[in-house]
């Protein structure tokens, strides 16, 4: 099942799934979507802005993926922290705040049986979404197998929201704990389209993956085989002194800033020009409204070999009036 995932994929098979769902991430298309991700994100703050304390997680950097990721596919807002739930039963399998493997294993039969329902759904009355546009898919005179439409569903869900809410909390965290850099971004806004790649780097929500070499190389005077399984540490890349000056210094302002944090080549992130969008609206809002925005408490972080998580991260700050 696991190697069904587009992210586990071969081209040329890859290639002709990820087709089907590329014209809707499109940087044309995300630009067309920045004025409802601001009314959301709006919309979000208009919800905490008030309270003068939160839990960031919760309240406000799970929402916005949340929200966004719910509509493209076409589930109901009502519906969206279910996906939350499956996601964090699924990503924290390891950590006991959130479940146990076999708990994950549940939640992934959980959130594919919504899936199918939604899917069924979407056969006899298809809209303007991207379940409608996977059940009625033809792939070169196929329709979309229900492994493969499982799978989609699966991985549009995690990847969906699991990544981008740890980059906007790993990221709040950084700018509370650097306020040198914050206070860059609140005096010039505009840096924010350099500060989210140097955001993306510093938390870098992937650890790692898993894949096979496909010829003999030699790689730091280690010597890797064909065919022999290798993973791919995320964070030592986007820590990589010959790539980065001083990588270990958070740097709003860093550019060029070839970090790894989206992936690299055919696989490079499906959906990493909205996820840059949701993170840049998201700052612009909160450092607008909100910039004397402050840690609290201990930031819990998820227990996890696969995402770098924050499970929840108590903030306060000047309540709006």
């Amino acid at each position: 099942m696991i190697r069904q995932q587009l992210i586990h994929m071969d081209p040329p098979r890859h290639a002709k799934l990820r087709k089907l769902v590329n014209r809707g991430f499109t940087p044309r298309m995300i630009g067309a979507m920045e004025p409802h991700v601001r009314e959301l994100a709006r919309e979000i703050l208009d919800k905490v802005a008030r309270l003068g304390e939160c839990d960031f997680v919760t309240a406000i950097a799970a929402e916005l993926p949340l929200l966004v990721i719910a509509e493209l596919l076409g589930v109901p807002r009502a519906d969206r922290w279910k996906l939350f739930s499956w996601s964090n039963r699924l990503i924290g399998g390891e950590d006991p705040d959130y479940g146990s493997p076999v708990d994950a294993q549940l939640a992934a039969l959980e959130l594919v049986q919504y899936g199918a329902w939604l899917g069924d759904q979407r056969r006899a009355d298809p809209r303007d979404d991207i379940v409608s546009t996977l059940v009625h898919a033809d792939v070169d005179g196929e329709k979309l197998g229900g492994l493969d439409f499982n799978m989609f569903f699966f991985l549009l869900v995690i990847a969906g929201n699991e990544t981008t809410r740890n980059a906007i909390s790993g990221g709040m965290q950084a700018l509370c704990e650097h306020p040198n850099e914050r206070a860059k971004l609140v005096a010039r806004p505009e840096r924010l389209d350099t500060a989210v790649d140097e955001i993306v780097r510093w938390v870098t929500p992937v650890i790692q993956f898993r894949r096979t070499a496909t010829r003999d190389l030699e790689l730091g005077g280690q010597k890797i085989r064909e065919d022999d399984k290798v993973v791919m540490y995320y964070g030592s890349a986007n820590r990589d002194p010959r790539a980065f000056v001083d990588p270990e210094r958070f740097d709003v302002t860093r550019d060029p800033n070839p970090h790894v944090g989206f992936g690299i080549g055919v696989h490079y992130c499906l959906g990493a020009s909205l996820a840059k969008l949701e993170m840049r609206i998201m700052f612009e809002e909160l450092l607008r409204r909100i910039p004397d925005l402050e840690l609290v408490g201990p930031v819990a972080r998820l227990r996890s070999n696969f995402i770098n998580g924050i499970k929840s991260m108590p903030v306060r700050f000047t309540p709006e009036s």
